[in-house]
Parts: structure tokens; C-alpha cells; sequence
């Protein structure tokens, strides 16, 4: 069985982590294996959105203390965060595709913070996030204090880093962590739906958003006013715009082929 399965259909592709039996937590196998499958998504052209979520009761509970208890197992971290963590959110963001989070269950630690990184994060309302680290004498990472105090405020950030507090979907909503919370009994046809909208989007101008924000994140107001009109000019001539316009002047629903 495999720590990572992937599905793909109406442009869609589905990853979903795959280690139920530990609440989805990360080891070398499942980290390396989500990098080559994100890799391999990236370069399908028939894939134009991606979801991430986990089997079972969890999204992902971070990292498998088993693997760093164990002598035989345990990379260390430093091969742990420069080998698994860190590609697997650099790949998240700079994927010029959307990434939706579609947290199922539990998100904590690691799990929580990849959660985070994905372009729109939807969670049901029974499911919790927790920043674990400090409970076991660890800081965040995975970019949580990157992102964090970015999507809801430095002071919260801090408290939610230190204290290690459990936050609900609703409260996540709340706080501008997450997009949307969804309801339990339809959460996967919600995705879906979510999903297959995003799909069938301009997928050229999608990724253009999406790298025109993460270099918000250090621009200055000048060089953010340069990179929008560099990349509007990019997304003006693609088939999408052409597209786009055509169909409103004829009062039409526009075709989008992410090209």
C-alpha cells in the first residue's frame, strides 16, 4: 500500500496521504514519495488544480516520532527539514497551479503548517489545528512562522506558536487562517465541487496570482506595482484572456482551456 495515492480526473488530481494506522504523520518514505508526486502533477498538462488531503480520521499529524526515536530509522533533523519539510512547501508554492488543502481531520505540527501553505484550505467543522511543536520542546516549521503570523496576526501567531493551543475549523475561519469551513456530511462532494471549479479556470492566470503573491510577501510597493504589470501583460496574451473577453461580449459562459 502506498504512503501516498494519487487520483486524477476532470483535470483534478487527488493526493491523498495515505498512512491512516499513524494519523498520516510524515516519515522519509511518505515525504519523499508527496515531493515526486507534486513533481509529477506539476508537469501533467492535464492536470490544471490539485487537492491534498489524508485517509482516515486525520489530515496529517505532522512528524512520526517512531522514525526520530528509533536509532535505525531516525534521519536526523537536518536531513528531516532540508530533505522532506522544506521541498515539499517550497513545491506547494511554487506550483503554478491551485493548491487546495482539504483538511479531513486532525492537522497538527507539520501537518498543520503544509495545510497552511496550499492556496485555499478548506476544513469541516470537526476538524481541529494545533502548532504541537512547543508541547515537545521544538519550534514550528514547515514555514509556520512564515505564514502564520502573515494569515492571522503576529500576537495570535505567538500565542498559537507558545501555547500549543487547539483551534477549530470555525475558529480557523474566524481568524483568517483558512478559507472555509464546510460541512462534515458533504465535505467531499464540497471539494469536488471547489476542485472542478478551479479547474476549469484560466490556469495561466492562476499561476501568475499565485507567484505575484508570494513575492508580496518581501516586495515593496514599487516592485510589486512592476511585477503586476509584468505579469498582467503576461496573462493578456494568453488564449484564456482571449477567451475570457470574447465570451463576455457575447453574454456567454467562457471556455477556459489553461492556456
Amino acid at each position: 500500500m502506498s504512503s501516498i495515492e494519487l487520483k486524477i480526473e476532470n483535470n483534478i488530481a487527488y493526493i491523498t496521504l495515505n498512512r491512516p494506522e499513524v494519523f498520516n504523520s510524515f516519515n522519509r518514505e511518505m515525504a519523499l514519495k508527496l515531493q515526486e508526486t507534486l513533481d509529477a502533477c506539476e508537469t501533467n498538462e492535464e492536470v490544471r488544480a490539485i487537492v491534498l488531503t489524508g485517509n482516515g480520521k486525520a489530515f496529517c499529524a505532522g512528524q512520526d516520532l517512531k522514525e526520530v526515536t528509533s536509532p535505525e530509522l531516525n534521519p536526523g533533523f537536518k536531513k528531516i527539514l532540508e530533505e522532506h519539510y522544506n521541498p515539499i512547501i517550497t513545491r506547494i508554492r511554487h506550483i503554478e497551479k491551485p493548491i487546495i488543502g482539504a483538511v479531513n481531520g486532525v492537522a497538527a505540527g507539520a501537518g498543520a503548517n503544509i495545510a497552511l501553505a496550499c492556496d485555499v484550505v478548506v476544513a469541516h467543522e470537526q476538524v481541529s489545528f494545533i502548532q504541537a511543536f512547543s508541547l515537545i520542546g521544538l519550534i514550528p516549521d514547515s514555514a509556520g512562522t512564515f505564514f502564520l503570523p502573515r494569515l492571522i496576526g503576529f500576537q495570535k501567531a505567538s500565542a498559537l506558536a507558545m501555547l500549543g493551543d487547539k483551534v477549530s475549523a470555525e475558529e480557523a475561519e474566524r481568524l483568517g487562517m483558512i478559507y472555509k469551513v464546510l460541512p462534515l456530511e458533504s465535505f467531499e462532494e464540497e471539494v469536488s465541487k471547489l476542485a472542478l471549479k478551479m479547474a476549469n479556470m484560466p490556469t495561466k492566470a492562476l499561476g501568475l496570482i499565485k507567484k505575484s503573491l508570494n513575492q508580496s510577501l518581501t516586495n515593496n510597493l514599487e516592485e510589486q506595482l512592476a511585477l503586476e504589470s509584468k505579469y498582467q501583460i503576461e496573462a493578456a496574451g494568453t488564449e484564456d484572456y482571449a477567451e475570457g473577453v470574447s465570451a463576455f461580449v457575447e453574454k456567454r459562459k467562457p471556455t477556459f482551456k489553461g492556456k
